[in-house]
């Protein structure tokens, strides 16, 4: 069963999380006009570029608030353009002078430069995975037969998709007949899709290419695939900002033209929501998931294909917005459906679609003390996956719910994988931890026997390092859980460069995972803690709804309080304190930092949320209005006007060294919150440290970057962060 995951922008900040933040090329710039803004470094004087005010205040409520910079979201203007330029210009300069940045950049380029597996999919005989040789700006989709040793064939190599390698392969979609691969990519790291369809018998490509697709994927039936898409944009709409509307569900023959597809669902009295469906896989039923841009779950209605009196009908399963619902698979003509509803740490309940009213579900899989994070139908068992304090606990039972056997896991980390179809004897999964590089292992349901499949060959030595759980209290006294990983033998002296890193939002689980950039500050002395803040998803809907609004300002106070722990316990100081954070993260460090100046030495608040009073009028930004709540609600502007990162600076305070990242063709959290954020920042720090921004070119919010351009960022970020410290990591 397809799985369709609609909180679009908790995924990319998650996948930056684990690997890295946005990327900038070198540019070459004119020289700014400077303006008399400057701050002083112990190695260079910064003269931020004059950025104009225009006399712009909106009403809200009675309220006037002020957005002297709301030019800046005219993306396309030349003078945003050559703002971009004259910025990018100041902060490469900056970085430039930073003697020791080459080396990091030298040395991660070394440990970066290793063999690295996705998760294998057998569909048929043959085996599908992707691989990248090192440096390779993409991953390659290869094939082989099962069970065969020897070269693996190439099928796809996204690094061939554009001339700069930041077109992505964004989505893989193999045919129930084995015949044929939909598969989406996407350019400059946009959210926008195109779906194309490759022949893998005779592997050449169809002519069928799909645009304007977004929050998709492609559902096979017969000789065809179901997929949500917008309609194109209008004439004169930005197609990188412009609000995303009307979301669509067509069907789509092989071999047809793009405009002869049958739409399937569309709701005309609906703008916002998203409507997506996945198809089981034995073809009988279409799923259809909708939200509504206003609460945090969706409903959940099915077809029944093979039943002529359902052609043009769906039947709701679940009718309420209020709850978080997917399909699991099903059992003959019932669905195994895996639920939040009365269940906050959820549950898998079998829903006959004949007879779908609550009195009728047999509970399969109860709700238990771990948060049910996820559930795969295959080999005829179902594999749950757990989390226990942020950790992965896999189980097996069977369909009828009837438990198996635990599955052992190397360590205390993170499990992913399990999927494949009903009559599959193994499968494959992913595991890793801070210090475990992502390791491919082959599972025979069966015999309960993991074997490893691919295990990378990384220049770093993780036994030097160890991870421990700490729980620390918030300050309201919740408990927070945070992981601490670093060299074994450090001294609680605090000395020790810190980088704090958290998301807090979305529902979204913050698990361990192997990052190479991030074995570069390990193995310098660095201190990398993870906190498992409330609104994240690691305890259930209950941890999450204490971090959405009104209760954001609890994810602030839990971070704040991980801050003050790691410096209480002698781990670090505030000096040499970084705190960083991707997207929602963004908006968590951008109000952390206005609400505490004086927490920490370092922030970088990466792709951010940082207008709250507008994030709703770009792209899909109204589907975050659930999570934050939006300024159109008198109540709920009162809240977001108290954290709004754009519009809690205070002129004359001293900030932290502050170095903004984010991406020029982000058509998620468009780019014009980091642009207002940089200039009101810089405008009234009044301290002696830099406050910089960072524009990526061509580049979105997570996607499509190449490996030179990942290197570049995080060789500056190091750089930034220990410049900042006085911290030099190749000083003996």
């Amino acid at each position: 069963m397809q799985k369709i995951t609609v909180s679009v922008l908790s995924l990319a900040a998650l996948a930056s999380c684990r690997s890295a933040q946005t990327t900038a090329p070198a540019i070459t710039a004119p020289t700014p006009a400077a303006g008399k803004a400057e701050a002083s470094t112990s190695r260079s004087t910064v003269q931020y570029p004059q950025t104009k005010k225009v006399d712009q205040k909106d009403d809200y409520f009675g309220t006037f608030v002020a957005d002297p910079y709301r030019w800046l979201e005219n993306l396309d203007s030349p003078e945003t353009k050559a703002w971009v330029e004259a910025e990018n210009k100041v902060t490469f300069d900056y970085l430039g002078q930073i003697k020791f940045r080459d080396r990091i950049r030298e040395r991660l380029t070394k440990i970066w430069n290793y063999e690295r597996f996705g998760i294998p999919q057998q569909e048929g005989n043959q085996l599908y995975f992707s691989k990248n040789d090192g440096l390779q700006n993409q991953a390659v989709l290869y094939t082989q037969q099962d069970g065969q040793e020897g070269q693996p064939d190439v099928l796809l190599d996204p690094n061939k998709f554009s001339a700069d390698g930041t077109t992505a392969l964004a989505g893989t979609y193999f045919s129930t007949n084995h015949r044929y691969l939909a598969y989406a990519t996407s350019g400059g790291g946009s959210d926008w899709q195109q779906i194309k369809v490759l022949d893998l018998k005779t592997r050449k490509p169809l002519t069928d290419e799909l645009q304007w697709v977004k929050v998709s994927g492609a559902a096979w039936y017969k000789d065809g695939f179901f997929y949500s898409r917008y309609d194109a944009p209008k004439a004169g709409q930005n197609q990188l900002s412009g609000k995303n509307e009307y979301h669509k569900v067509y069907y789509h023959q092989l071999g047809k033209p793009q405009s002869t597809d049958k739409l399937v669902y569309e709701d005309p009295k609906m703008a916002l929501g998203f409507r997506t469906v996945g198809t089981t896989e034995d073809e009988r039923f279409l799923v259809l998931y909708l939200t509504n841009g206003k609460a945090d779950g969706n409903r959940l209605s099915v077809r029944d294909l093979t039943d002529p009196k359902q052609a043009n009908s769906f039947t709701p399963l679940i009718s309420s917005y209020e709850y978080n619902n997917s399909v699991v698979g099903n059992v003959g003509g019932q669905l195994l459906v895996h639920t939040n509803y009365k269940a906050p740490r959820y549950r898998v309940v079998l829903i006959d679609p004949k007879k779908p009213q609550e009195a009728n579900w047999k509970e399969v899989l109860p709700q238990t003390e771990n948060k049910l994070e996820g559930v795969d139908q295959v080999g005829g068992y179902l594999v749950a996956s757990y989390l226990k304090d942020a950790s992965s606990l896999i189980k097996v039972y069977t369909e009828k719910g009837q438990f198996k056997h635990d599955v052992a896991l190397p360590a205390i980390g993170t499990a992913s994988g399990f999927g494949g179809k009903r009559n599959s004897k193994v499968v494959y999964y992913a595991f890793t931890s801070f210090t475990y590089p992502t390791t491919i292992y082959k599972y025979d349901l069966a015999s309960n026997t993991s074997t490893v499949f691919r295990a990378p060959a990384v220049d770093v030595k993780p036994d030097d390092y160890v991870t421990t759980q700490v729980f620390y209290s918030s300050k309201d006294g919740t408990k927070v859980p945070m992981f601490i990983t670093h060299k074994k033998g450090i001294k609680l002296d605090g000395k020790n460069p810190t980088y704090l890193y958290a998301y807090g939002g979305f529902n979204i689980s913050l698990t361990p995972g192997f990052s190479v950039a991030r074995m570069l500050w390990l193995e310098n002395g660095g201190v990398l803690a993870i906190p498992n803040l409330r609104g994240g998803g690691e305890y259930g809907e209950a941890w999450h709804k204490a971090g959405m609004t009104p209760n954001k300002q609890n994810v602030f106070d839990d971070f704040i309080a991980a801050a003050e722990y790691l410096k209480v316990t002698g781990y670090t100081t505030t000096e040499k304190l970084a705190m960083a954070g991707g997207s929602n993260g963004g908006l968590l460090v951008g109000a952390t930092m206005t609400q505490r100046p004086d927490l920490c030495g370092v922030a970088f608040p990466a792709v951010g949320v940082m207008d709250m009073l507008r994030y709703q009028k770009f792209t899909i930004g109204w589907n975050w209005a659930p999570e934050y709540g939006t300024s159109d609600n008198y109540d709920q502007f009162q809240n977001l006007y108290k954290f709004s990162p754009l519009h809690t600076l205070k002129a004359g305070t001293s900030y932290p060294a502050t170095m903004i990242t984010t991406a020029d063709h982000d058509d998620r959290v468009v780019p014009a919150h980091s642009f207002k954020f940089a200039a009101a920042l810089q405008a009234a720090n009044s301290g002696p440290k830099p406050q910089l921004i960072r524009v990526d070119v061509n580049a979105g919010h997570g996607a499509g970057k190449s490996t030179k351009l990942q290197i570049d960022e995080w060789a500056d970020i190091w750089a930034f962060a220990y410049q900042n410290m006085g911290v030099n990591p190749y000083k003996k």
